[in-house]
């Protein structure tokens, strides 16, 4: 093996290493939520571990009695509460716990998340600056077209039909149903000054998934060039500076919109609309992270942030096994003043877990078939 070749191969564990780190730093943020607001609400915890499998480190606070411990495999981690799956006999065991008091340390794993991802996004933006399109190339009129309006390289797009444009979604949204010819109003960066310019469609806007990036830069009249033995549009990212109060306001709705996909994709999933084989599994999403976060310390930022956005939307969903569906079993026992019993509430979430598994193993294996 010659120096380059063990250059690469090094640069390759230690990015995975950093997709790894970060994916387990959203999983403890998140389990550290759970820990906080038992703490705060006064119930019971044996252990908060990071990590699954065989312990590898422990430790045990004598005020408390709570176990400390990281385990071997770090992806993943849990807060042990007393009594999560049996009555228990203290009245600090979980399911012994008001029903109302359950349902808020659940809602404080997600909502650790997102505001870790929130804080990450905003320190992003102000150091930065945020990521906005950039038009790299424009393919000319062909001989007897006429384009009245175009976008020019070196473009940055801010705005579409009145839109702020964070994500490729954005941009499908905003010019979804439009016709080939039409005009719509952009807002774009061009020369270090906003302006504002119009754009004439090069195809139809009937955009049937968020997966249709390519009929989208078609219709803007992007170029494409031949890159590492394949062809790839000519539309790039660029680090753009707002104002301080943009900045701010910006790193919100970004935040909103990172959420919004999420639900759009499960939404395409479900109808059918969007197939299998665009998910990606723990392996698949390992490797676009350690491909995005060893890029630039913006992109590490970026990737951190939109994983503990997934993470906080992904376990509210009323999904057996995740923080959604266990917040339905606590609301149902609020409301009918009796629980599910327990022994078939803990063999739904057995069963709901095993299928999540399945199901990720499954969609990375798509990847490569």
């Amino acid at each position: 093996m010659n120096l380059l070749s063990a250059s690469a191969v090094l640069n390759t564990v230690l990015s995975v290493l950093l997709a790894i780190l970060i994916l387990l730093f959203m999983i403890t943020v998140h389990e550290l939520g759970h820990y906080v607001a038992g703490k705060i609400l006064r119930f019971k915890i044996n252990e908060f571990a990071i990590g699954f499998g065989p312990r590898i480190f422990r430790h045990t606070f004598k005020r408390s009695g709570e176990v400390f411990s990281v385990r071997l495999l770090p992806l993943g981690g849990f807060c042990a509460f007393e009594g999560e799956e049996t009555d228990g006999l203290d009245a600090r065991s979980f399911n012994n716990r008001p029903p109302w008091a359950r349902i808020l340390v659940f809602l404080a794993g997600p909502l650790t998340n997102y505001i870790v991802a929130l804080l990450l996004i905003i320190i992003s933006s102000f150091s930065f600056g945020q990521m906005v399109f950039r038009v790299d190339g424009v393919i000319p009129p062909a001989e007897g077209e006429t384009y009245e309006y175009s976008l020019e390289k070196g473009d940055l797009i801010l705005e579409a039909d009145g839109k702020g444009i964070y994500l490729t979604t954005d941009l499908l949204g905003a010019l979804d149903g439009r016709s080939a010819g039409e005009n719509v109003r952009f807002t774009v960066c061009r020369d270090g000054r906003e302006v504002e310019t119009f754009v004439t469609l090069r195809g139809d806007c009937n955009f049937k998934n968020s997966s249709e990036t390519n009929k989208l830069w078609r219709a803007l009249g992007m170029d494409t060039e031949e890159r590492d033995g394949g062809l790839y549009w000519t539309v790039g990212v660029e680090s753009y500076r707002f104002s301080f109060f943009e900045t701010l306001g910006r790193s919100f709705v970004y935040s909103f919109r990172i959420a919004g996909t999420i639900f759009k994709v499960l939404g395409e999933l479900l109808t059918g609309h969007l197939g299998l084989s665009a998910m990606g599994g723990p392996v698949t999403t390992i490797k676009l992270t350690s491909e995005i976060a060893s890029q630039s310390a913006q992109s590490f930022f970026e990737i951190a942030a939109y994983i503990g956005v997934n993470l906080a939307v992904f376990n509210l969903l009323p999904i057996p096994a995740l923080d959604g569906s266990k917040i339905v079993f606590c609301l149902i026992e609020w409301i009918l003043r009796k629980p599910v019993p327990r022994k078939i509430e803990a063999v739904i979430h057995a069963v709901g877990f095993v299928l999540i598994l399945a199901f990720a193993v499954l969609v990375d294996v798509l990847q490569f078939v």
